[in-house]
């Protein structure tokens, strides 16, 4: 038995966790970006196409996020690479941070698009329950929160890619590989 093969394949996340971690990565990064230029558009059928794929991309997120979550909380994750105790900390502050708000961004959104009057219709096929009843006071309030929301997340991803980087390239303690796809 190859011990260095044994001990690394116990240093990182599960191959479905990798998965989860890059598809909303991803995800969560065009959502982001799509969200952002759709709100400097002026009214026109290319904004509408935009925002309703973003709630279907927003949707999707908070289903593979309730899936990811039951995952994290059934599979142990790798341990702690040694390092200062505060940083560990951050780390898992951070972590947790981070799945509080892929739950609350889709869920803030959801609200606002309730509030306004729109529905929200999974890929145009599934029609969801308002999330609260039509309020157009409430509306403006979600559609804040839900930017204030968007953007703590997209700061945490930043953080988050930052550490990964600093532990990649200053630190050499191979964290990165945990997560990279492949063996």
């Amino acid at each position: 038995m190859n011990t260095t093969a044994t001990s690394t394949t116990r240093l990182r996340y599960t191959g479905v966790a990798i998965g989860f971690h890059w598809l909303l990565a991803l995800m969560i990064i065009i959502s982001f970006s799509v969200g952002w230029y759709m709100s400097e558009l002026s009214m026109s059928p290319t904004r509408l196409k935009l925002f309703n794929w973003h709630k279907w991309a927003g949707i999707t997120i908070l289903a593979l996020s309730i899936l990811r979550l039951v995952w994290r909380l059934t599979h142990r994750p790798p341990p702690d690479v040694p390092g200062p105790r505060w940083q560990q900390r951050m780390a898992h502050l951070t972590h947790w941070a981070l799945y509080a708000l892929f739950f609350l961004v889709p869920l803030a959104g959801w609200a606002y698009s309730s509030a306004a009057g729109f529905p929200v219709v999974w890929f145009g096929v599934l029609p969801l329950p308002d999330f609260v009843s039509p309020d157009k006071a409430l509306a403006e309030v979600m559609k804040e929160r839900h930017e204030f929301l968007a953007w703590t997340l997209g700061v945490l991803v930043l953080l988050h890619v930052g550490a990964a980087v600093k532990h990649h390239f200053f630190d050499r303690d191979g964290l990165i590989n945990r997560m990279r796809p492949g063996r």
